[in-house]
């Protein structure tokens, strides 16, 4: 007989970002955690690519490219903003592959939401939100160098993603351990909009096992505060 340990298979960690970024977005955290000796996979999904056609692109290509990512698991799903809709959706498909599911600055969803039902035309570009985040404080803790990348890959946001509505079915999802990095508003700030019934966060109050952590930064902590979030998430994937 054999004196071997047997030892769990190590988690894969799948880095989805939110609206208008490809992989490279996770660059820096991406090879932080490489380094600690992490599997690791950064998405670019579906009409982000440069030059894609965005008008052409589903909600179900973006879950249908985070679950190959996950594959038959063990996985940790850290998903960025925007892409909560088809993050939540994947882990309703496949909850016994995620481990743990890490949302940064963002929520799961609940079933049938859709963020932006009546958007218009192809997608939604980054400059037409530009002001709004500069002025609401996202962009903290970004020097103007990122800016200035940002601006310049940014890629057009396919519509599909904000008016398709999410299709959950499995509760189980609700059992899987989450967390939730506060980093543009606090972990009071969350839960007190969440109480006041902001839509974004209809998802909080469902879930049986998130936690909150702040990371206090504005709303792209793969830029400003690589290092702590590349930490964080080694945390939870270990």
């Amino acid at each position: 007989m054999s004196d071997a340990t047997t030892h769990p298979r190590q988690a894969r960690i799948v880095l989805v970002p939110g609206f208008w970024l490809g992989a490279w977005a996770w660059d820096e955290v991406a090879a932080r955690l490489r380094e600690g000796g992490h599997d690791v996979v950064a998405l670019t999904l579906p009409g982000l690519e440069p030059g894609a056609d965005p008008a052409a692109v589903t909600l179900e290509q973006h879950v249908a490219a985070i679950r190959d990512a996950i594959g038959e698991g063990p996985a940790v799903l850290v998903a960025h903003s925007g892409s909560a809709g088809a993050a939540t959706i994947a882990i309703d498909r496949a909850p016994d592959a995620v481990v743990h599911a890490i949302w940064v600055d963002t929520c799961p969803v609940v079933d049938g939401a859709a963020m932006d039902a009546g958007l218009e035309g192809d997608g939604l570009a980054l400059e037409s939100a530009w002001d709004d985040e500069l002025e609401g404080g996202s962009m903290r803790g970004l020097t103007d160098a990122q800016l200035a990348t940002f601006r310049e890959r940014a890629v057009l946001e396919p519509a599909a993603i904000l008016r398709e509505p999410a299709v959950l079915r499995d509760d189980r999802r609700l059992d899987v351990p989450q967390t939730l990095v506060a980093t543009a508003f606090s972990a009071d700030e969350y839960r007190a909009y969440a109480g006041q019934g902001a839509s974004f966060l209809a998802g909080l109050a469902e879930q049986r096992a998130l936690t909150i952590v702040e990371l206090p930064t504005g709303h792209w902590p793969m830029w400003s505060r690589p290092a702590e979030l590349a930490a964080l998430v080694a945390e939870r994937a270990a």
